[in-house]
């Protein structure tokens, strides 16, 4: 059924373009669904259909008609699962990259919600028909530890630690760049990009507030490479991968928030071969605690990082191992 919504531009607003004004009010459509709307003549101001380069001066009141969304159907799916835990209320499991949350547009099969409605029976409606038991997620290019809820009451019981940020969260992640100080806070706000909609970004008019935690594992000096570990108090869309972006330390080998530049720029040819096979970013949710929804026991699941990501991070300890030990040896010779 179609729905009908109705914005009024602010009188004091810059003036700007419609389908930017549109993209900051609607972040849930992306720009080719805007543009789809009003090229079918779904957007009009004044009753009068409009162009998507329309100058808007203020005031103006935009109605907007959104069609019936044609909706993936998720079916189960005899996919690989690897699970940590499993119980009658609960199921942990740790996702490999790759693979999407839940279905969406252009993702109907091959994800999370299609692999567990296969492995568990009784899944269906828990959370929404899309959505069946996921609490939360993780992306598709970032592997790790994850909950999902067997029934309504344990799904709830989770969503709520979620929710007031109570469950214990930490991932590893390999930075281009040399964080200086050996921890920090990130506190930033984050929400769709003004621009371009596949993004997330804390330069919004409508962020919701989003917290990060880090601090340094190790620094690879000579390749410009950090580890960080990071512990979320917040779970926002990309929130790891906008904020490092945003401070000019983008997760390596992230497609969306890095460019190619900055692999070009590592001198190590080994190195940079290793990072080539990465699937995308290098970040890897490697814990996860929460309290169980009927023991009240505080239970904690990890996971190892998985291959490809493993490798570079092998190669650099054995390299920067080599390296430390030959200073080590220049020291000892000059005593």
């Amino acid at each position: 059924m179609e729905s009908k919504q109705q914005l009024v531009v602010p009188e004091n607003r810059s003036a700007e373009r419609l389908d930017c004004f549109l993209a900051e009010c609607l972040p849930a459509l992306s720009r080719s669904q805007l543009k789809k709307l009003i090229e079918t003549r779904l957007i009009s101001i004044a009753g009068s259909p409009v162009k998507a380069g329309r100058k808007l001066k203020g005031g103006e009141v935009i109605d907007v008609v959104l069609p019936e969304a044609e909706v993936p159907e998720a079916l189960p799916e005899a996919l690989p699962l690897k699970v940590l835990y499993e119980d009658q209320q609960l199921i942990v499991i740790d996702k490999a990259a790759g693979m999407v949350v839940h279905p969406a547009a252009g993702h109907s099969r091959g994800t999370l919600v299609n692999a567990l409605l296969h492995h568990c029976s009784d899944l269906a409606g828990i959370g929404g028909e899309l959505r069946p038991g996921i609490v939360h997620r993780i992306d598709k290019d970032t592997s790790g530890v994850m909950v999902a809820a067997k029934n309504d009451s344990s799904h709830q019981h989770l969503a709520a630690q979620f929710k007031t940020h109570s469950v214990n969260r930490r991932y590893l992640a390999l930075v281009h760049g040399l964080v200086q100080n050996q921890r920090g806070i990130i506190d930033q706000p984050i929400g769709r990009h003004r621009i371009d909609r596949k993004k997330m970004s804390s330069k919004t008019r409508q962020g919701k507030r989003a917290v990060t935690r880090w601090q340094v594992v190790r620094r690879f000096d000579v390749d410009r490479l950090t580890l960080l570990e990071l512990t979320l108090e917040t779970g926002r869309t990309h929130q790891i991968r906008v904020h490092f972006a945003e401070m000019n330390l983008p997760l390596v080998a992230d497609p969306l928030y890095s460019n190619r530049s900055r692999i070009n720029a590592i001198n190590d040819i080994q190195l940079r071969s290793l990072i080539e096979k990465l699937p995308g970013q290098a970040l890897h949710a490697k814990l996860l605690g929460f309290v169980h929804p009927v023991s009240g026991e505080y239970m904690e699941f990890s996971s190892e990082v998985p291959e490809p990501f493993k490798a570079i991070l092998h190669y650099l300890e054995q390299k920067y191992s080599a390296l430390e030990g030959g200073k080590d040896q220049d020291r000892g010779s000059q005593e």
